[in-house]
């Protein structure tokens, strides 16, 4: 159901965080990797300005969170020059694309933190609002997680996958990766994408709640 306009600001200032540290984390990775790319663009900061893509993380959330439908968000992608990685540069770019990934659940962590210190210093839940908001980042932080890891490109799932094959297996996912997109709305219009958050991303909100 729609948000009350208090809870649209809060879940869409929530979603701004949670893409801006997403992104913050793959351009801090790749800096300490010795990929100077990002941070010459101001890209390691959690400063959502260097971040926020107009469409994908402002308009369709938006729209999405004031009508109730499924958010679907994205920030600007952090730039990769793998020439910087060295001839390791598959498993470094591995790294660097499950970094972002590992943030959102680094925060869902500590949103569960919250939940739970919340309930131990006043003895009782949290009141129905602030509960029910928490929750929401929660879950938001989860499923941006596990949506990323999706092994298709150019998900970070993709990318991690290119890191763990290589010979032929490396060779087809590089043919495959100018057809990610293709792929990926595939399966959220067939329903893989459902399925899949809720085979990981649920069962993950359920332990940390």
């Amino acid at each position: 159901m729609p948000l009350a306009v208090d809870q649209v600001i809060f879940y869409f200032l929530v979603l701004i965080v949670s893409l801006s540290v997403h992104e913050a984390a793959h351009a801090w990775s790749a800096d300490l990797l010795g990929d100077p790319t990002a941070s010459r663009l101001g890209r390691v900061t959690l400063n959502p300005m260097a971040h926020i893509d107009p469409i994908g993380t402002v308009l369709f959330p938006l729209i999405a969170i004031t009508t109730g439908a499924p958010v679907i968000g994205w920030a600007k992608p952090v730039p990769v020059g793998v020439r910087y990685l060295g001839p390791q540069w598959r498993q470094k770019f591995m790294l660097i694309a499950a970094a972002g990934p590992i943030s959102n659940l680094v925060l869902a962590l500590l949103v569960s933190a919250l939940l739970h210190l919340g309930a131990a210093r006043t003895g009782t839940a949290l009141d129905l609002t602030s509960s029910s908001l928490l929750y929401k980042a929660l879950t938001l932080n989860v499923t941006l997680a596990v949506f990323n890891m999706i092994p298709v490109p150019p998900l970070d799932g993709g990318n991690v996958l290119a890191g763990l094959v290589s010979g032929k297996a490396a060779n087809v996912l590089d043919r495959v990766r100018p057809y990610g997109f293709i792929v990926l709305y595939a399966l959220l219009l067939t329903g893989v994408v459902s399925t899949v958050l809720g085979l990981f991303a649920a069962p993950i909100v359920s332990w940390l709640d």
